[in-house]
């Protein structure tokens, strides 16, 4: 399929997961990946039904639950359109090239369009290649997809999770997604984080808004509780959105943030002065008490238009507007810098929080408390200390290079 002019008739067209319409050759309910039906613990006769079974798992962490479901509708569709099979019909091969497929999906024309509604016919699963770090996320949803089917008695087995052991076990050094595979995230830095520059310019960019009217005055405000949020608790995006203000709870004389993280798992994160203060400004300016009651079920960031919680999606377009324009206030000998706020979500904003406790000089294990890590080696991922002076003591060695007056010495007899 690798002429775009003249593109053939698809088996199913290319939608997203929840307008596909799969002919039951294809569904997956005779796959040959399938289980003993004795095993099964889901309600799911086909795929896209055991693909829904695996969302809903996610339903209470919306960010989270929007790139599995963009992983699940990649794959589901590449397996029917390029594969002719069934997604439980998939083995290992299939998955390598699959993998090859993410950094270079082809042809482009058929797979991939300028980011435009879901529900537009022009929308497309990819706006183009995938980088390697992408590719690492699409690799790790989908290994969850796959485990969660092999859990519930869906799948026999999952052929993606044979590529990776492979690739750990023979430390192959080939280049490209294979590359990706072999990486475990303990051994990468985070770098998707806003260093003291960058952050400062977002500040700026806030501080720059308009304050005319009222309804930028709420949009001021917002933003401003916005950056403390993100600065002060290293929140996940899905978190602002579903916890209300009585998440905030006063405990003998301190406060704390009680949040719902990643998989159910219940967690308390303390409330620094500042961010409490930057909790009373927000409130006082929506016309709320200075701080809330465990009654209070106000959204912790509220639309402008009716004070229903903003969603995930709504809170990352805010953020890009403002890393944009951010990224305008950097000199221009900082372009490297304004290309990564370009580049920033949401989610970065989660990691600078994390990455600043650490610069603070807040101990390592609080540190790891507050972000909710289960693993301390997660945390050391947010470590750039030790680079920068290896980095220093790179700048001991110098290029040794003969000046004119050298070379004119040599010449002599």
């Amino acid at each position: 399929m690798s002429d775009e002019s003249a593109l053939p008739e698809l088996p199913v067209p290319i939608r997203p997961l929840d307008e596909v319409t799969v002919p039951a050759a294809l569904d997956g309910h005779d796959g040959i990946n399938r289980a003993d039906a004795a095993r099964l613990q889901i309600s799911a006769s086909n795929d896209v039904d055991a693909i829904r079974c695996f969302l809903t798992e996610y339903e209470q962490s919306p960010g989270t639950h929007r790139i599995y479901q963009r992983e699940c509708e990649r794959l589901l569709l590449w397996s029917l359109i390029e594969c002719g099979k069934p997604l439980s019909s998939l083995n290992r091969q299939d998955f390598e090239g699959y993998l090859h497929f993410l950094a270079d999906p082809q042809p482009a024309k058929l797979w991939c369009a300028p980011k435009v509604p879901r529900v537009k016919p022009a929308w497309r699963p990819f706006v183009g290649p995938l980088s390697d770090s992408a590719v690492l996320t699409a690799i790790a949803a989908i290994n969850s997809l796959m485990a969660y089917l092999v859990d519930a008695g869906y799948l026999s087995g999952n052929p993606l999770g044979l590529i990776r052991q492979r690739r750990r076990k023979l430390n192959m050094a080939a280049t490209g997604p294979a590359q990706v595979i072999a990486q475990t995230e303990e051994m990468q830095k985070i770098e998707r984080f806003l260093d003291a520059e960058m952050w400062h310019a977002v500040t700026r960019a806030i501080e720059a808004l308009p304050r005319e009217t009222d309804g930028e005055r709420d949009e001021y405000e917002r933003a401003r509780f916005i950056a403390a949020l993100l600065y002060m608790l290293a929140p996940r995006a899905g978190e602002l959105e579903s916890h209300r203000m009585n998440s905030f709870r006063e405990e003998r004389g301190r406060w704390w943030w009680h949040v719902v993280g990643k998989g159910g798992k219940q967690a308390r994160v303390p409330v620094a002065d500042d961010m409490v203060h930057a909790l009373v400004r927000y409130r006082k300016h929506l016309g709320l008490s200075a701080m809330p009651k465990r009654t209070d079920l106000t959204p912790l960031l509220v639309s402008i238009k009716d004070r229903s919680p903003i969603t995930a999606r709504r809170l990352n377009q805010i953020l890009k507007k403002l890393f944009n324009a951010a990224a305008d206030l950097l000199p221009e000998a900082s372009e490297h810098k304004r290309e990564k706020l370009r580049a920033a979500s949401a989610h970065w904003g989660r990691h600078t929080g994390i990455t600043a406790k650490l610069d603070s000089g807040m101990n390592e294990r609080f540190v790891q408390k507050d972000a909710r890590h289960t693993d301390a080696r997660t945390t050391q991922r947010y470590i750039h200390e030790e680079e920068e002076r290896w980095h220093d003591e790179a700048q001991k060695q110098q290029l040794p290079w003969a000046s004119p007056s050298d070379d004119d010495a040599l010449k002599k007899p």
